[in-house]
Parts: structure tokens; C-alpha cells; sequence
């Protein structure tokens, strides 16, 4: 067939399936099942077996986030016995949901890694003539690969990987007592379960996620044993088979570290909630109302697809999965009013993305922080709450842009709009009464609690229940909402107010939540049990109490109904974690070879080599290094793989560069460009999804996501040096104004990326408003080179320089010394200077005593616990520079030039536009 005929087809099938790429829903799910869920669909007894598994490992998790075992004293697990029984679970699900091969290349890798793993842990076990068992090990597992592995059933030697595999997760469980016993001294029982398991582990990563997390697990334990052979920079010691077994499996120092214990305690849940909220309807609702309000825009389809991706990645941890759930309705809607396949695509994909970064779940990587950063979720939430919020605002903008460039049209209304007086004024009135009624409530909240502390729960519960029993009366009085067909022609947009009301409960659920984790300040894991056991209740009472309050009768079929919804919900949430779990437990691998080896220092001094000190290339080269290491990896895993490698590299490196950088925003610095994998070609798995339902080249679409992304690309490097985005200090009112600067910036960063402002950009004017957009965005970048913050004054004048410093604000100090390995360093120490009448005073209040050998100036003593201990000073630290603050005048004095620059941008493109003749409709 000639290429002409192949386009010729190609463009049949677009046109004939109107923008799903040819794929049928069916497909569309299998696409969805082979990446999330499981990609096998046995049925008949073993089907409903598995679904069994899954509703035991929902029902397990609800069990031990509950207070009930605490209650009734019995099924109370420690947290290691607990993530031995999750990862048990999530092994065996993914050998019974997962077939072995997706492609021949994974095929082969899942033959070839346990031979390399048998030959490396034979390597480690060094003259040990008793681990003849490893190659028989190795040996069994490959043959069960070749075997085969069919997709509508499981073979006897799937199922024999699949007990053995949950087996070896589980001995912690079984043996915790023993082995706590001997930590560190594996006996010839330890060593064969953790090969077992790691091997099996890998295989299990394999099928569910791909190879990606599997090989750069495998390179993790290959650089562990083989450390002695790496090129100089990198090398270690090596360590042997037995440090391996007690670090990775015996321990919670590898796989059932951290990661998958946030996985056990808080990930689960969250999952499990979405899932419900998606079965009960929420999904389909979200969408809708993105639609009935936005769908008659400018490409409004196009921006709907932005709001309901915003909304449905509020409740899901799969890029992918959004990608599915929403595109199938929006792409080819979008493609109707004239966006091609790829920009549809991209648009989707660049929603779906963002909707990890969106709190309060952030595709499960908010809880991980909250352990790896240390500081509470409520915490978490509110610094990663502004960059999302504005990215997404951006990203409607560039739509928006896009459709001015095409001259698109909105989708028809069936309704004629109200005037923009009376449309404003009904905002306003609707945003007041939210206002009042979010008083009464708290304040209500807040004196039920101490008034009745022993029955409190029990009358907000009756509290919750009347509001949801009234929301479910409006909305059963309105159509139920049927998902529209996207395929068939659209004359008109459902109505917003009959819309918004027919799912208003839905909101309820959510409102528990936010409430246990940000008002009562419960733990992420209690929250979300609470939440869910409330979603619980309204799956299981909506059918029937809709069909009463619609006088349908069929009571009996609706209760059953609802039981089977949360069955599927139970069941699907279940199944939507295999991944997740069996991601943070081989990451778990990578995170004990990085404390096992000390690699991260060595990467440090590797990326120091290439950017040669200079700070912005450290972040750009850690941003690069975050985009490979996500390729290919779910959003979790992602996330643990970048935090624990480069994390520690921008804290290192900037605090030795003068650049001192809260933690919190290095870890969403690494995490923002590790999801930006999901888009970036070539591996792009968001983009691939995307391109399947709309018809268009992968790749392209993948290039176009990317440039929608490039606001998610920037936003890291703002929030690295200017931690107001991020709402470190400020108080509410300059958390406003930082919000309003910092939308503004970012609209005018995308005007000019996309080369179209208020008419088609030159080149200057583009110049112009990423210049505008960067002093918005950072102003003190300007005003530092105007009036220094800060002057140099020398070391032996560090009493006076302190005597000049207020109590509270910051010297900065220049130090030379040793770090843990006892190599030289020199860094900037941020000195928080306290109370005193004298500079020695003041010193000593910050726990530091100093001696003059010549003219060099040497830290004598550090008091424990002590502001100069915090800032990272130790005794015999030679003090290189002391720089003191001085006033300077205020950094938005800069936005007096942007905002000329700007009015003279405006100026010339208004006059531009206006002489332009309009665009031809699309």
C-alpha cells in the first residue's frame, strides 16, 4: 500500500470514529486497564476470585485506618506489619491482573534482569559456597515468564508466582519477632526470602508499570554490589549480599521504607475516595459543569476540558487515567470547533498532568512530602496550593489565545444570557452567601465541640446527613446527567443552574475532608477515613433515596444498585493501587541504594562538575536529570525517585553558592519536572494516551503538550527564588497580592510563548513580556543590583556586624570546612541573630564562640540546640565572609518600569489589532 493510500485510511478512520483515533470504548478502557488496573479480564470463578483479593485489601485498609481496632482491642497493626500485608496484596494482584508480556522488548527484559540479578547477588555473596539456590531461583522465574502468560485467564505457574510473591512480602509480618531479634545478622531463611522477593518484586513492577522503574531499580542494585568498578566520581565500596538482604527486605531502610508506608497508611485511602466519588458520579458531573459553564467561550470545549481535568485530578493519581476519562467527551468536542488532533490532545494532556500537581492529593506525592520534608499536610497543601491554581489559570488563557489565533466559536446555548450587570451581581451574591455559610458553619462547628465533647460527632454526622438528604431532594427534582455521545453533533450546551444542581452532594464528601485535614487538623489518614466511610454512605443511600423522592419505586432494585456500586468502587480503588503500591515499594529499592552507597553526594559533586558552581545551570541540569528520571514512571514513584536523588543536590549545592532554598521548595522543584515526563516525547505516556483517542501523531502531540507546559516548566524556578509564590512568610494580605502579581506575570509568560498577545506578537514585543512577566514575577532580581541586601564586611568584624543586625533578621556568613565524609566545603550559613546589647552578646545568644588565630576568623565552640548548630556551623570552621543586612528600598518599585513597558506593548499591538482584518472562522 502506497503512503498516499495509507493517509487516505488513516483519514477515514479519524473521520469515522470523529476524533477517538479509531479506537472504540472498549479499547479506550483496555488502554486504561493495561497502565491503571490490570489488563487481564479473567472471568467466571477466578474473576470474581480476584475481585475477592481486591475487596479484601479495600476492606484490610479501612480496617486499620479506622478507630475501631484501637476499640475493640484486637487487628491493631504495627506500621511494619501493616505494610508487609499492603504489599502482599499489591503483589499478588498485579501477577493475577497483569499478564507478563506487553511487548517483546519488556519480554526479554523480564527474562534477562533475574539473570543479571542472580549473577550480581551471587557476585555480593562473594565465597558463601551456600547460595547454589540463587541461579535455581532465577532459573524457575525466567521459565514462567517463557511459559506465557494469556490475557482472559491465569496459569497454574502465575498463580504459583502470585502466593509465592505475597509469601515473601509477608514474612515480616509472620516472622516480625524474630527478625527484630537479629537486625543486621540475616540467617540462610532471610537471605532466600529477600532474593525471592526482589526478584519477584521487579517482575511485578514490570508488568504493571513497564520497564522503566524496573531497569532503574535493577541499575540501583547493580551500582550496590558493583561500586568498587565505577568510574572514580561515582565509586564505593561495594556492599555484599548480606547488607543487601538486611537493608532492602529486612529493614524498613529499603522496600518497606517510607514510601510504601505512606502508600499503607495515607495513599490507599485517597485512592479509594476518588474511586467512590467516581462511581457514585462525581466524574461525569465535574465535566458537565465544567461544560454548561464554559462551553460556550471562545474554544470553550477546549477550556471546559481544562476546568473538568482541574476537577476530576483533584480526586485521581493517574495522568493517564484522566486523560481517558475526560478526553474521550472533550477532544472530539474540541476538535469540532476547529482545533486540530494534536492541540486537542495536548490540551488534554496538559490538563491531565497538571492535575497531579493540583493539592490536596497531588497524585499521592503531598504525603510523601509531608514525610520527607517534615512539616504537617496542612503545610504541604497551602505552599503547593498557589502554583497550581495558577497554572491552571494560564493554561485556560493559552486556549483561549488559541482560539483567537483560529477565530474559533464556542458550542451553541440553549439559553439566552442574562446582562453582565445581573450576571456579576448573582456572582456576587452567590460568592457571599458560600462566605456566610462557611461561617456559620465553623463557627457552629466550633462551639457543638466543646458544648457536647462526647457527642459532637454523632450531631455533626446528623448535621452532615440532613444537608445531604436536602441536596439530594434539588437534585433529584432536575434530569438525571447522562454523558452526552461527543461523536454525535451538539446543538446545544446543557443549562448551568439545573446542571450544578443535579450533583451538589457530591460536593459534600469533599467538604469532610477539607474539613478533617485543614480545620480539624486530623491526620491525612483518619481524614480520608472518615471521608470515605461518608462517600460509603451516600453510594450506598443516593439510588434509593433518589428513586424515592422521584416516585419511581423499584426500591429493591435501586438498594441492590448501590451495593453493587460500592462493590465496583471498592473493587476499583483496590485495583487502581496495585501500581502505586508495587511503585513505592521498588522505588523503595532505589531510596535504600541511595543511603546504602551515599550515591546522592556523589551526584552532587557530579552536577557541581557540569555547571561549574553557577546556580542557575545546577537547576537547570537537576530540572533535565528530573525529566529522564520520570520518564516512563507513575506519578509516586516519580516523585520518591527525583526527591531522594536531587533533592539533596539543590539544598547541597545552593546552600554551598549562597543560595538558601526552604525544603519545601526543592521538593516540588523536582517534583514539578518529574511529572513534566508525562508529556515530554519521546516516552510522554499522558501524550500517547492522548493521541490514541484523538486520532493525532503522538509525538506531535507530546511537542505541543510540552509547549503548553512550558508554565509548569517555569514555575519551579520562580518559586526557587522567590518563596512568596509559595506563601512562606507572608501574611493574608500579601498572599493576596502575590496571587494577583504572579497571575498577571504568568498570563504575560504565556502571551509571549505563544507568540499572540492582543495581536499576533514581533519578536521585541515578545522580548518584552517575558522581561515584564520576569521582573513581575521577581522583582528583587532588579533591586538587588540597584542597592545590595546585603554588605561585606570582615570576618573579625563579625561582633559589630551582629550589633548592627535587628534580633530576628539574618547574617550571613561564609564558612569554610569539612563535610561528613571529611572532605573540604565551604557554604553560606544563614545566622538567625537574637536579643543582646552587645555583638558578643548577641553572638553567644546564637550558641557560638569564636577565636582570632591572625587574621583569620575560627568558630571555637557551637552550642547544642542552638540557632548557630541550626544554621549549620560547627567548631573549627574557618569564617571566610560576613555579610550584614542594610536597608533597601522596596523591590515593587521595579513594577513602576514593567508596567510602562508593558502599556507601551498594549499600545502597539491595540493599534495592530485594530488595522488587522478579523480572522476567518475555522
Amino acid at each position: 500500500m502506497t503512503n498516499d493510500a495509507n493517509q487516505q485510511q488513516a483519514a477515514a478512520v479519524e473521520n469515522e470514529a470523529a476524533g477517538r483515533g479509531g479506537l472504540s470504548q472498549a479499547e479506550l478502557d483496555a488502554l486504561v486497564a493495561s497502565s491503571d488496573t490490570g489488563g487481564r479480564g479473567a472471568t467466571g470463578p477466578v474473576g470474581l476470585f480476584i475481585t475477592g483479593i481486591a475487596l479484601a485489601w479495600s476492606l484490610f485498609q479501612l480496617w486499620i485506618a479506622s478507630p475501631i481496632p484501637f476499640i475493640v482491642g484486637w487487628g491493631v497493626f504495627n506500621d511494619t506489619e501493616a505494610r508487609s500485608i499492603h504489599l502482599a496484596f499489591a503483589i499478588f494482584l498485579a501477577f493475577a491482573a497483569f499478564p507478563a508480556a506487553r511487548t517483546k522488548f519488556q519480554l526479554a527484559l523480564g527474562i534477562a534482569v533475574p539473570v543479571v540479578l542472580a549473577f550480581l547477588f551471587m557476585t555480593g555473596a562473594k565465597d558463601d559456597t551456600s547460595i547454589w539456590w540463587i541461579p535455581l531461583i532465577a532459573a524457575l522465574l525466567v521459565g514462567a515468564i517463557v511459559l506465557g502468560s494469556p490475557k482472559d485467564k491465569v496459569p497454574l505457574w502465575e498463580w504459583a508466582l502470585a502466593v509465592i510473591g505475597a509469601l515473601a512480602a509477608l514474612y515480616l509480618f509472620v516472622f516480625y519477632r524474630d527478625i527484630s531479634g537479629r537486625v543486621g545478622a540475616p540467617i540462610t531463611q532471610d537471605f532466600v526470602v529477600a532474593v525471592i522477593g526482589i526478584m519477584l518484586l521487579l517482575e511485578a513492577t514490570r508488568r504493571a508499570l513497564g520497564p522503566a522503574l524496573m531497569i532503574v531499580a535493577s541499575v540501583f542494585l547493580v551500582y550496590t554490589v558493583l561500586g568498587p568498578y565505577m568510574p572514580g566520581i561515582i565509586a564505593h565500596k561495594g556492599n555484599s549480599l548480606s547488607e543487601i538482604v538486611n537493608h532492602q527486605w529486612i529493614t524498613t531502610e529499603g522496600v518497606f521504607g517510607i514510601a510504601l508506608g505512606v502508600s499503607t497508611g495515607f495513599v490507599f485511602l485517597f485512592v479509594l475516595f476518588g474511586s467512590l466519588l467516581d462511581r457514585a458520579g462525581a466524574g461525569n458531573y465535574f465535566i458537565q459543569v465544567a461544560f454548561s459553564l464554559m462551553g460556550h467561550m471562545k474554544g470553550g470545549p477546549a477550556k471546559a476540558a481544562v476546568v473538568s481535568s482541574a476537577m476530576t485530578g483533584l480526586i485521581s493519581g493517574s495522568s493517564i487515567a484522566n486523560v481517558v476519562t475526560t478526553g474521550t467527551f472533550t477532544i472530539p468536542l474540541m476538535k469540532k470547533v476547529g482545533f486540530s488532533s494534536e492541540k486537542a490532545g495536548a490540551v488534554e494532556v496538559a490538563s491531565s498532568v497538571n492535575g497531579q500537581i493540583m493539592p490536596p492529593v497531588m497524585g499521592a506525592a503531598a504525603f510523601l512530602m509531608v514525610e520527607y520534608v517534615g512539616i504537617p499536610y496542612f503545610d504541604v497543601v497551602k505552599h503547593a496550593f498557589l502554583p497550581a491554581v495558577i497554572s491552571y489559570i494560564a493554561l485556560v488563557y493559552i486556549v483561549h489565545l488559541e482560539a483567537l489565533k483560529a477565530g474559533m466559536e464556542g458550542l451553541p446555548r440553549a439559553y439566552t444570557p442574562k446582562p453582565i450587570v445581573q450576571r456579576l451581581i448573582g456572582i456576587a451574591f452567590t460568592i457571599a452567601a458560600i462566605c456566610a455559610i462557611s461561617f456559620a458553619v465553623y463557627y457552629g462547628m466550633g462551639w457543638i465541640r466543646p458544648a457536647f465533647p462526647e457527642t459532637a460527632g454523632y450531631i455533626i454526622f446528623v448535621f452532615l446527613t440532613a444537608v445531604y438528604v436536602g441536596l439530594l431532594y434539588i437534585a433529584s427534582k432536575e434530569e438525571p446527567l447522562e454523558l452526552d455521545d461527543p461523536n454525535e453533533p451538539v446543538t446545544s450546551l446543557p443549562l448551568p443552574g439545573p446542571t450544578i444542581r443535579s450533583g451538589l452532594h457530591f460536593i459534600l464528601p469533599v467538604v469532610v475532608l477539607v474539613w478533617a485535614l485543614m480545620v480539624d487538623r486530623l491526620s491525612p489518614g483518619l481524614s480520608a477515613f472518615w471521608a470515605t466511610a461518608y462517600m460509603v454512605f451516600i453510594l450506598v443511600t443516593q439510588r434509593p433515596l433518589t428513586a424515592i423522592m422521584r416516585g419511581e419505586g423499584r426500591l429493591a432494585a435501586a438498594i441492590k444498585q448501590g451495593g453493587l456500586d460500592l462493590i465496583d468502587g471498592l473493587e476499583t480503588g483496590a485495583r487502581n493501587m496495585i501500581g502505586i503500591g508495587i511503585a513505592t515499594a521498588t522505588a523503595g529499592i532505589i531510596v535504600g541504594a541511595v543511603s546504602q552507597t551515599g550515591v546522592g553526594s556523589a551526584l552532587a559533586d557530579v552536577v557541581e562538575v557540569l555547571s561549574g558552581g553557577n546556580i542557575l545551570a545546577i537547576l537547570l541540569l537537576t530540572a533535565i536529570l528530573s525529566l529522564i528520571l520520570g520518564m516512563g514512571l507513575p506519578t509516586t514513584a516519580n516523585y520518591i525517585v527525583v526527591s531522594a536523588l536531587l533533592a539533596p543536590v539543590i539544598v547541597t549545592l545552593g546552600q554551598q553558592n549562597g543560595l538558601i532554598v526552604p525544603l519545601i521548595a526543592v521538593h516540588l522543584f523536582v517534583f514539578y519536572f518529574g511529572i513534566m515526563a508525562d508529556v515530554t516525547p519521546p516516552v510522554g505516556l499522558a501524550s500517547f494516551a492522548a493521541a490514541a483517542v484523538s486520532g493525532g501523531d503522538p509525538i506531535k502531540t507530546g511537542v505541543v503538550a510540552f509547549f503548553y507546559s512550558l508554565r509548569t516548566a517555569a514555575l519551579p524556578f520562580l518559586f526557587i527564588f522567590n518563596t512568596e509564590l509559595l506563601l512562606i512568610d507572608v501574611t493574608y494580605v500579601q498572599g493576596i497580592f502575590v496571587f494577583i502579581v504572579a497571575t498577571v506575570a504568568m498570563l504575560l509568560f504565556a502571551a509571549a510563548t505563544q507568540g499572540w498577545f492582543i495581536a499576533r506578537n514581533r519578536i521585541y514585543e515578545t522580548v518584552a513580556l517575558l522581561l515584564i512577566a520576569f521582573t513581575l514575577f521577581r522583582p528583587g532580581f532588579w533591586m538587588d543590583m540597584v542597592a545590595p541586601p546585603y554588605a561585606e564586611v570582615e570576618p573579625t568584624e563579625i561582633a559589630a556586624a551582629a550589633l548592627a543586625t535587628a534580633p530576628g533578621e539574618d547574617l550571613r556568613l561564609r564558612v569554610a570546612g569539612l563535610n561528613d565524609l571529611g572532605d573540604p566545603i565551604e557554604f553560606v550559613a544563614v545566622l538567625t541573630i537574637g536579643p543582646g546589647d552587645t555583638g558578643e552578646a548577641r553572638l553567644e545568644d546564637a550558641g557560638l564562640m569564636f577565636r582570632n588565630e591572625g587574621e583569620t576568623l575560627v568558630i571555637d565552640d557551637v552550642a547544642f540546640g542552638s540557632a548557630g548548630e541550626t544554621a549549620g556551623l560547627d567548631w573549627d570552621q574557618e569564617v571566610l565572609r560576613v555579610l550584614k543586612p542594610v536597608n533597601q528600598p522596596s523591590k515593587y518599585l521595579m513594577f513602576i518600569p514593567a508596567l510602562l513597558l508593558l502599556g507601551v506593548v498594549v499600545f502597539l499591538q491595540r493599534g495592530r489589532a485594530a488595522r488587522a482584518p478579523k480572522p476567518a472562522s475555522a
